[in-house]
């Protein structure tokens, strides 16, 4: 017989304050977001410090005990609930049984780009950060899910941080959050910065820096050996990609070749595709 597990049930503040994150103003005013599902717990649980209380469905308790002793480990309030008070803490019409109150985990871009070595002459100390080598800078992206998988994109092939311009969706929207399914807690993410600043910091920084553009005279597979620098890609908007004054800033256009009869390719697609060549080209430079 499984031993029976003991939770408390929360406040009706508790239940206020955590569905309160549905909206935007109430996360930007309180620093604190929603994370829903098994995996974007388990990843926020693994940052000390990030997630401030838990919400376990009780008919999900047994299936979840993993994360209510990780909670318990880091002394995060674990809290029992009903299907129907889980439902309104999500946006979702089937939500999952788990949902955590986080706190907000963006970084400034100068600490992103504060961890190159002023000597690269010199040997890495133990446990040093490795040079920024690769960013994906979106700009003006509206779809959350597309800002998620970009995340999680940029995860996969182990970019340094992704950014968003003052002008994209907001990271901690829910949609985008359960997007990144978890990535969102693995690399730095720099929010609400201003394109052409960023990009004049990244070239300080020594990287080159590709925009992307479906028209561009370069095509991927034209960049060679320079996919092997430091790099730092600028993503447009779904619809309209990036204005004519936005490609300007970077030091090359880059269009993705397309071989078949698709007119154009998704958003995060193309960031995935742009990362991996990069990330592939680095690793053997």
């Amino acid at each position: 017989m499984s031993e029976r597990i003991e939770l408390e049930e929360p406040s009706n503040a508790d239940l206020r304050k955590a569905r309160s994150l549905l909206r935007r103003k109430e996360r930007r005013e309180s620093g604190l977001f929603l994370v829903e599902g098994r995996q974007g717990v388990r990843e926020a649980l693994a940052v000390p410090g990030v997630v401030e209380s838990l919400f376990v469905r009780w008919s999900d308790a047994a299936a979840n005990v993993d994360l209510i002793d990780a909670a318990r480990a880091e002394a995060v309030p674990v809290y029992a609930v009903s299907e129907q008070n889980l439902g309104t803490m999500s946006d979702t019409v089937t939500p999952q049984g788990v949902i955590a109150v986080a706190n907000r985990v963006d970084v400034d871009l100068s600490t992103v780009l504060g961890t190159r070595r002023k000597d690269p002459t010199q040997p890495k100390k133990k446990h040093e950060r490795k040079d920024v080598a690769l960013i994906v800078i979106c700009a003006q992206i509206r779809d959350p899910g597309n800002a998620g998988t970009v995340i999680r994109c940029a995860d996969a092939f182990g970019a340094d941080a992704v950014v968003f311009s003052s002008d994209s969706v907001e990271v901690y929207n829910p949609k985008t959050v359960r997007a990144s399914v978890g990535s969102l807690f693995h690399l730095p993410v720099v929010v609400g910065v201003e394109l052409e600043a960023t990009i004049e910091a990244c070239r300080a920084a020594g990287m080159q820096v590709f925009a992307t553009d479906g028209d561009a005279g370069v095509d991927l597979t034209d960049l060679g050996e320079q996919l092997g620098r430091p790099t730092a890609w600028v993503m447009g908007n779904e619809a309209w990609g990036l204005p004519a004054e936005h490609l300007d800033l970077a030091d090359t256009t880059v269009a993705v070749p397309i071989y078949g009869h698709a007119e154009s390719l998704n958003l995060a697609t193309a960031a995935a595709i742009c990362l991996y060549a990069s990330a592939s080209a680095q690793r053997t430079a």
